[in-house]
């Protein structure tokens, strides 16, 4: 089962200057309304057929991210299953990044 990362410590590890992928599952007019900067899109039922876009720097962690965390957490697993390592959930989801971390990013 993946482990998941709250948006604070996200945040921090972010400033101090750790790599990661963000992997937003969402749908299109979700990220459309409200994203993390510099993520990429891959909607949940889309990962199956685009895992070769998921591409990692030597070092780097992969986080997946969706609206509340449910889907995150599916896509999370489903990437651990297909071969990745070091696989993380945000935690409360774009919702949660939204209230804690940078409330310029509009609730939905």
């Amino acid at each position: 089962m993946p482990l998941e990362i709250k948006p604070t410590e996200l945040r921090a590890r972010l400033d101090a200057g750790e790599k990661f992928l963000l992997l937003d599952v969402r749908q299109q007019w979700e990220h459309d309304t409200a994203r993390i900067a510099d993520s990429l899109l891959i909607p949940m039922n889309e990962l199956p057929q685009r895992l070769e876009e998921i591409k990692l720097a030597p070092g780097q962690q992969l986080v997946t991210y969706c609206h509340a965390g449910v889907r995150s957490m599916r896509s999370a697993a489903f990437l651990e299953a297909s071969g990745f390592s070091n696989v993380l959930s945000l935690a409360g989801g774009i919702a949660a990044w939204s209230l804690q971390v940078d409330p310029s990013i509009p609730q939905y």
